[in-house]
């Protein structure tokens, strides 16, 4: 008897086992979502799990409340064995219990129940679809395995709002222009939950997310968008697909003889493929931002005290607050449910402990994090934007005790405001130099800077060439080449010099 009772422990610890797998995806995805769509998450799971409920009173606590935040706590997201076993364990011989017991609750109090949450939810605004959500939707009715879903739902993690494979951000505070960052594929295969390559994330790439609506999403450049939106049956497909390949910069500016010359297209041949093109989107996920003013819902703020110390807090408070309903619970011990109703309930509620536990590891992971890097980047608060350093995510993992994926998703798609304005927590992170002057680290962001104002001070009559201002940046102590120049300068969207010199001269 003993012996099948061991047997039966082993089997159900194998069972606990394989629960850890989804409630830790579960866990990562809380992390990863802004604070607009933990809202929508919450709101969701609300109306479809009957076993979470609203607290009545924000400030209101739990019998069993989540221990105060304590920023020298170790953080979860990367915890398993022996402590999460035990706690699934104990929840899953809690509900054996309450089944056990004889108790009946009536309908009409369950059906009390529902309407008190469907009215606390009636009157939420609905979110408008974004451009994740359409991916989102589409992926959902192509016919794919369900590891090739999850590789091309995490591909699409990284689409920004402009349809494009990468990240895009202020230059500066005090520049509207944005600065687009590429991701490669590399680095989407790093931050994948699973053993991945590059050429595996390109393979789906290719065959799944950019054949996603609309035309050109998933590209990794203005060449590569249009080309997706060029069909193998397009009139004019040939000629098309050459002029955006290797004449861009011609058409910008219409040099038809040039592309002539280049491409022996006859002239009218070139007039119809440049109209085609100007019909084409450059930025094909604008179309799912509304053309209004946007705004930014922060998810921390950043706040300096008298005494000129900084400290960091969640703009969580209207965010709906949630805990397992215990008169649910008591209202499902019934004796006469049959096995299969009682293992759907049984999910059921796990699913909420889980995702009660996922929002508040998610709150401790992105205050713990957000402190780090806020003591890395004091200069940047003290002094300005010029004065970042370089960070690495992999040094914020080490000092909080985390895996790096884990400080990705933490720092994705949120935003922080401080006392220098508010700014995406992923600006916060870069490479850099040292300064051979100083000997100091210098982050890559401040070199851009160094970039624009060389550019500003300079002869507009006469521009600094490429080779020109990486002398100057070498004098000041900054060690680029001129490749680097070069692409700085393409980020910051900062004409070449002799554009910049025509345009000079057109104004005069």
């Amino acid at each position: 008897m003993s012996g099948m009772r061991m047997g039966m422990d082993f089997v159900t610890r194998m069972d606990l086992k394989t629960v850890l797998a989804p409630r830790m995806i579960q866990s990562m995805e809380i992390l990863q979502l802004s604070i607009i769509d933990l809202q929508a998450k919450i709101e969701e799971a609300l109306q479809e799990n009957p076993f979470l409920e609203l607290k009545e009173k924000h400030g209101e606590q739990d019998e069993a409340a989540p221990e105060e935040f304590n920023p020298d706590a170790p953080l979860k997201h990367d915890e398993t064995g022996d402590l999460e076993f035990k706690r699934l364990d104990e929840l899953n011989r809690d509900w054996d219990d309450h089944f056990n017991e004889e108790h009946r609750g009536s309908r009409a109090s369950l059906e009390e129940e529902g309407d008190r949450k469907l009215e606390a939810m009636a009157n939420m605004p609905d979110r408008p679809p974004s451009l994740q959500d359409y991916l989102a939707d589409q992926l959902g009715e192509m016919e794919l395995d369900e590891d090739e879903r999850r590789l091309a739902r995490h591909i699409c993690s990284f689409v920004d709002r402009t349809g494009y494979l990468g990240a895009r951000e202020k230059a500066s505070e005090d520049d509207d222009k944005d600065t687009f960052r590429t991701v490669t594929l590399e680095e989407i295969a790093a931050l994948y939950d699973e053993p991945v390559t590059a050429e595996q994330v390109d393979d789906t790439l290719v065959h799944v997310v950019q054949k996603l609506e609309p035309a050109g999403v998933g590209a990794r450049g203005l060449k590569e968008c249009l080309m997706l939106q060029v069909p193998p049956d397009a009139p004019l497909g040939d000629a098309l697909r050459v002029l955006i390949r290797d004449h861009l910069e011609d058409v910008a500016f219409n040099r038809i003889p040039v592309i002539q010359k280049a491409t022996r297209f006859d002239i009218q041949t070139i007039q119809d493929a440049i109209d085609a093109i100007h019909h084409l989107d450059p930025k094909p996920g604008l179309k799912f931002t509304d053309s209004g003013t946007q705004y930014v819902m922060p998810d921390v703020v950043v706040e300096r005290s008298d005494d000129d110390e900084y400290t960091v807090r969640l703009t969580d408070e209207w965010v709906p607050r949630i805990r397992v309903s215990k008169r649910t619970v008591e209202l499902c011990k019934r004796q006469d449910l049959e096995d299969k109703v009682k293992e759907e309930l049984r999910k059921k509620l796990q699913s909420a402990d889980w995702l009660v536990k996922a929002v508040e590891q998610r709150r401790n992971t992105l205050l713990k994090v957000t402190k780090a890097i806020i003591d890395h980047q004091r200069a940047f608060l003290d002094y300005g934007p010029e004065h970042i350093h370089p960070l690495k995510m992999q040094q914020i993992a080490d000092q909080v005790k985390v895996h790096v994926t884990t400080v990705s998703r933490a720092v994705d798609d949120k935003w922080v405001q401080t006392p220098r304005g508010v700014f995406p927590l992923k600006r916060f992170f870069g490479g850099g130099k040292k300064n051979d002057q100083t000997n100091e680290d210098v982050a890559y962001e401040v070199m851009k800077q160094k970039l624009l104002e060389l550019v500003s001070n300079e002869d507009k009559a006469s521009p600094l060439s490429d080779e020109e201002l990486v002398t100057r940046l070498n004098e000041a102590g900054y060690p680029v080449a001129r490749r680097t120049v070069t692409k700085y300068r393409k980020m910051l969207k900062i004409p070449s010099s002799r554009q910049r010199k025509d345009w000079s001269l057109s104004a005069t």
